[in-house]
């Protein structure tokens, strides 16, 4: 896997990470963190829980499974994507010159609602 690849998946599951942690177990919670947030190496990880490499890469496939799970029935994080693109067009939209100036501050006042509850 590229190097790309690898830092396009290791966001991918924090930011499934970030919406369904909660729902989670928490020994698949504490293997993603060591994994994906704290930069361990399998070998790492099966030192501190005294586990064979392979169970670790077990779990942490297991978890990353069940996150993508989570995603496909409830997406969150693609309707989050959606809105924060919507954000980024009315952003653009509100730093129209063509526009009003009392229009763009209405519409920049919106932005700044919107992106406050995320």
């Amino acid at each position: 896997m590229s190097q790309e690849n690898r830092l396009e998946k290791t966001n991918r599951i924090n930011l499934l990470f970030a919406f369904y942690e909660r729902l989670l177990t928490e020994k698949q919670q504490t293997f993603l963190k060591y994994y994906f947030h704290d930069d361990f190496s399998l070998g790492e990880i099966a030192a501190e829980f005294e586990i064979s490499r392979q169970a670790v890469y077990e779990h942490i496939k297991r978890a990353e499974q069940t996150l993508e799970n989570y995603e496909a029935k409830l997406e969150l994080l693609q309707r989050h994507d959606r809105r924060m693109q919507e954000i980024r067009e009315l952003e653009t939209l509100a730093n129209d010159e063509k526009l009003p100036e009392q229009t763009q501050r209405e519409l920049g006042v919106i932005v700044q609602k919107l992106q406050a509850l995320e």
